[in-house]
């Protein structure tokens, strides 16, 4: 079985399950890490499994343009290329030329950019997107679809809706290798008749799993919240279901509570190596003044190393110095505390404690999403 629903809570649609791939099985509700160019910076693949993660997410924009799918196939795949024996789960690469928008122009049979790295031209299909992850050999793929901004005008939201469409149909009649499991995205912005229709015909294709997308991408985390509740009801309830690009902790304990299996967001890694630390009494900017004689833990409640063998001043003073080591150890911290939230919010769906679990994270919820193109 693919997907399995093993607990659910009293109060809310939240439910505990387990994913299982060619890679092992994934305790759900889970959080990935992202590893954009097969790596999840700072992080070493042992570190990970150390922490409980058994699925990260990589990137087939990236890893298309360097070192190139082909590359990656002829070298093993990438579970091999990067030293990682658990789960992968690649995105298309659409949000990502989406986000560069200068330097792409959408056509009905896909979109034609210019690369990033040298500007060279290429031209990314639905069927490319299912050749490149084929090629990479991730346990779960994306099609590719059409992610608007917000706000965007209804129309062009409608135009993003047939275009996903369309875009499934053609990536789903594209061989993938055994054991690879697809999932339909759906579409719509913040218009609840546009997300009906868009999940209507993403669940006719029969998928193996369902996506949100155009969630995240700058709307009020309260109307992400409302658009995935009214979405959720629409999509099967044996199949998982992932929001993708949310990482706020407390939306996502919002968001687990109406019924969403996976996460996936740079804001643990990326705000590490800018100094911003989630702890069990709130966020911490290591750079402040007031930590530099500190000597206490980081977080006393937490593991990690950062928080074992070192004191507040000391990563203060690694973090204003430069050193390389500040980017590591605030990295081990901040995916230690995300993966600790996740096990806490499966242990308090089991207990029917979650709704008191979501009100002590309230803090982490004014932190905003990350900017940018979803890269790490």
């Amino acid at each position: 079985m693919f997907f399995e629903v093993t607990r659910r809570d009293p109060s809310s649609r939240a439910r505990c399950g387990i994913l299982r791939t060619g890679h092992g099985s994934v305790q759900t509700p889970a959080f990935m890490p992202v590893g954009t160019r097969g790596s999840v910076k700072a992080a070493e693949p042992e570190d990970l499994r150390a922490m409980g993660y058994s699925l990260i997410l990589s990137n087939a924009y990236h890893l298309y343009l360097r070192p190139g799918h082909p590359t990656v196939a002829r070298l093993g795949g990438l579970h091999r290329f990067m030293g990682w024996d658990g789960s992968i789960l690649t995105d298309s690469g659409g949000y990502q030329v989406f986000s560069l928008a200068d330097l792409s122009r959408i056509r009905e049979d896909g979109v034609e950019f210019a690369s990033h790295l040298d500007g060279s031209r290429h031209f990314l299909t639905p069927e490319l997107s299912m050749e490149i992850q084929r090629d990479l050999g991730s346990d779960l793929v994306m099609p590719l679809d059409d992610c608007p901004p917000y706000p965007a005008e209804r129309r062009r939201v409608e135009e993003s809706v047939r275009r996903t469409m369309s875009w499934a149909r053609l990536g789903r009649a594209c061989p993938l290798r055994e054991g690879q499991r697809r999932f339909g995205i759906v579409q719509g912005g913040v218009h609840a008749d546009l997300r009906a229709r868009s999940a209507e015909e993403i669940t006719a294709m029969d998928f193996d799993a369902y996506a949100l997308g155009g969630i995240g991408v700058g709307e009020p985390p309260h109307l992400a919240v409302e658009v995935a509740a009214g979405t959720l009801a629409r999509l099967p309830e044996s199949s998982p279901r992932y929001v993708m690009g949310i990482g706020v902790p407390g939306q996502m304990l919002d968001l687990i509570a109406q019924g969403i299996d996976l996460f996936d967001c740079v804001l643990p890694t990326r705000n590490a190596r800018n100094g911003q630390l989630f702890t069990s009494a709130g966020r911490i900017s290591i750079k402040r003044l007031e930590y530099r004689e500190d000597a206490s833990p980081l977080d006393a409640r937490c593991g990690c190393a950062a928080c074992t063998r070192y004191s507040r001043a000391y990563l203060r003073h690694l973090y204003v110095s430069g050193e390389i080591l500040s980017a590591r150890l605030n990295t081990l911290h901040n995916l230690t505390y995300f993966a600790s939230l996740m096990e806490r919010a499966r242990e308090a769906i089991a207990g029917g404690t979650l709704h008191e679990l979501r009100r002590r994270e309230e803090f982490a919820c004014a932190t905003p999403s990350p900017a940018g193109d979803g890269s790490d």
